[in-house]
């Protein structure tokens, strides 16, 4: 099992780095980074109602929806910020940089999300490993941005 959370990880992680070049492809078509992040929600939004039906997963209940936590409901806002990021800074830094850089950030955030356990993530704490590990892709960024 956890060898296939790995390989799904890695898979969403190729799956990123090529949605930046598809959503770039767009944004030079259409003139604009909004419209090519419209185009890549909606063809999501497109490709989860699929895969939804496929699966026979049923709608939640209104007592399900009115549980959520409030802060819940802002993950869109910044998988649109993050969408519509990396498709202007994709093509001006490169898919390497940008992935690098944008990884670094997601590994941060993520050191004080576990050791602080928000979110619902179990509390972790930030240990010299961790901190090597940040320490060593942020060397890691500079040898990329490099050349």
């Amino acid at each position: 099992m956890q060898a296939t959370l790995w390989a799904f990880a890695l898979a969403a992680g190729i799956g990123i780095t090529v949605q930046v070049g598809l959503n770039a492809a767009l944004r030079t078509q259409f003139g604009s980074a909004g419209a090519a992040a419209l185009v890549n929600f909606s063809v999501g939004i497109l490709a989860l109602v699929a895969f939804l039906l496929a699966m026979r997963t049923p709608v939640p209940s209104r007592e399900a929806i009115a549980a959520a936590p409030w802060w819940a409901w802002f993950g869109g806002i910044f998988g649109a910020f993050y969408v519509a990021t990396v498709t202007v800074a994709g093509p001006k830094l490169g898919a390497t940089v940008m992935i690098a850089v944008t990884v670094l950030g997601q590994l941060l955030a993520a050191l004080v999300i576990d050791q602080n356990g928000w979110l619902g993530f179990p509390q972790q704490p930030v240990t010299p490993a961790r901190v090597a590990g940040c320490a060593l892709l942020l060397g890691g960024v500079w040898l990329v941005s490099r050349g």
